[in-house]
């Protein structure tokens, strides 16, 4: 039972990408919605429904995922009524070996019917049996499920789901399905409803975020959502990712060069810059393209940061078409670079290639490659000191706050910049205006006062969160999740698996 007598607790473990932290976030408003609360920070599974939301793109996902549910059986065994369950793109991917390999798992359920895992649990504990239940297509968008959002001042909003490419390493398309796109009314009503609760800062999320458009026969659909965006009262920051070069057209460019709350930021993943690897990692654009891109983004914001991820050691990758991709990196000059060693994918075109790359040579060539961009990335933010920046102050972003008296935020392009605590209240979700005194590769400093503080809706969200949270009771009595799919939320309420 719970730590207080009668209430049922949930803890979700999220795993993978924005896409999953997403869902998670809708995981935790379904539960509390049909009568959870919320475990105690640093439960470890000490609750009464933990839920694993899975990732079937990172290395070694299914071990870590058996891993976590082996160290919960003898737990679950001496706390009757515990329920276990298991969601998310591994989940899709291995529906039929997970309750055999753990018998002890009560749900399983994919990424298509998130909305199912209240009834899913209630339905395994009256029948005392494991429920697996796999959607094929998409039942509801993840955006008009309950939430329960982690951040009172930022959000995800999804706009689209699934993806049509068909590049050799990924197996995403065939767990999360075919691009599907939302309304562009309805993503537009769910922002000015985040707004109106306080929201200032919200990330456009797809799986491939700026082909929005194809699924409803507008090329330019996504530069006029950005464009949208921009004339919403009380939106400060927008944000979007993950892009992919295929599709990043020139009016994107534009609208976000012209809307000042489009932040200057942009996440596109390169993946090779090895014409020969692209071609056989099934990417249709090619180096030249993609540094071009770059360009004329630079071109229209100087001030842009840009990051990107990489795959080093793919099947075939020889030393010609490594070095092909050490000179993309110069000549693109990225902000950071989320870099990945090849690993097989079962399931994936790739697994099956000639030419496999001997670990010891993958290695050594990400130990390189993750040398230059370290020394691109402080260079880049050398560029930084001196400038006068203003910051949105974040929540948990500096791990060594408390140590050092300072506060953590992100600057307008998305860089981590620690600053010295103001004389005034600063609250997460406020933005005060620095000035930028010290760069490390990662992270930047300004070590004097801020220059100014600008109290927020945002801050006054965070801070009726933080006074509520601290003020109720640990949770209330609601009784056992109720049956069925939860009631829709009326209309006013409601860097990628590194593969795109």
């Amino acid at each position: 039972m719970s730590e207080v007598e009668g209430l049922k607790t949930y803890e979700v473990r999220t795993y993978g990408c924005q896409m999953n932290v997403h869902d998670s976030e809708r995981l935790s408003g379904l539960l509390e919605g049909a009568g959870y609360v919320r475990a105690p920070e640093g439960a470890d599974g000490d609750a009464d429904v933990v839920v694993f939301n899975t990732c079937a793109v990172r290395e070694n996902a299914d071990n870590k995922l058996y891993g976590n549910l082996g160290r919960l059986a003898p737990m679950k065994t001496k706390r009757p009524g515990m329920q276990i369950a298991v969601g998310g793109c591994l989940a899709q991917k291995d529906r039929d070996t997970i309750v055999q390999r753990a018998p002890w798992v009560d749900v399983v359920f994919g990424t298509h019917n998130i909305g199912k895992l209240p009834v899913l649990l209630e339905r395994a504990r009256i029948q005392e049996e494991a429920q697996i239940e796999i959607a094929e297509s998409l039942e509801a968008f993840p955006s008009t499920l309950p939430t329960r959002r982690e951040s009172a001042y930022a959000a995800w909003v999804s706009i689209s789901v699934g993806c049509n490419n068909t590049c050799t390493f990924c197996i995403v398309p065939a767990l999360r399905g075919k691009e599907k796109d939302r309304r562009t009314g309805d993503i537009l009503a769910e922002i000015e409803a985040l707004v109106a609760e306080g929201v200032s800062e919200i990330t456009l999320l797809g799986q491939n975020v700026n082909a929005y458009g194809s699924d409803i026969g507008d090329r330019e659909a996504f530069s006029k959502l950005l464009r949208a965006c921009g004339k919403i009262e009380g939106l400060e920051r927008v944000r979007f990712t993950s892009p992919h070069p295929r599709d990043f057209t020139d009016d994107v460019i534009a609208a976000m060069a012209e809307t000042p709350n489009v932040m200057p930021q942009l996440h596109m993943p390169m993946q090779s810059g090895s014409d020969t690897i692209l071609k056989a990692m099934r990417r249709s654009y090619r180096q030249e393209r993609f540094l071009g891109i770059i360009e004329k983004v630079r071109a229209a914001m100087p001030d842009a940061a840009i990051s990107t991820d990489i795959i080093v050691g793919f099947p075939g990758e020889t030393e010609e078409d490594f070095e092909q991709t050490m000179h993309a990196v110069r000549q693109a000059r990225f902000a950071n670079a989320f870099t990945f060693q090849y690993s097989k994918r079962p399931g994936t075109p790739a697994a099956d290639m000639e030419g496999q790359i001997p670990k010891e040579v993958v290695q050594e060539r990400y130990m390189r490659l993750s040398a230059l961009q370290e020394e691109i990335s402080w260079d880049e933010n050398k560029k930084q000191v001196g400038r006068t920046l203003e910051i949105m102050v974040a929540e948990g972003e500096g791990r060594k706050d408390g140590a050092t008296h300072r506060l953590s935020g992100r600057a307008p392009d998305n860089r981590l910049v620690h600053f010295t605590k103001s004389e005034e209240d600063v609250r997460p979700g406020d933005v005060v205006t620095v000035e930028i005194t010290y760069a490390a590769p990662h992270h930047l400093l300004a070590e004097g006062a801020p220059l100014g503080v600008r109290r927020t809706r945002s801050g006054d969200a965070w801070e009726r969160r933080t006074v509520a949270e601290a003020a109720k009771p640990a949770g209330v009595m609601l009784g056992l999740p109720g049956i069925g799919a939860p009631a829709p939320l009326p209309p006013a309420a409601a860097p990628g698996c590194g593969c795109d």
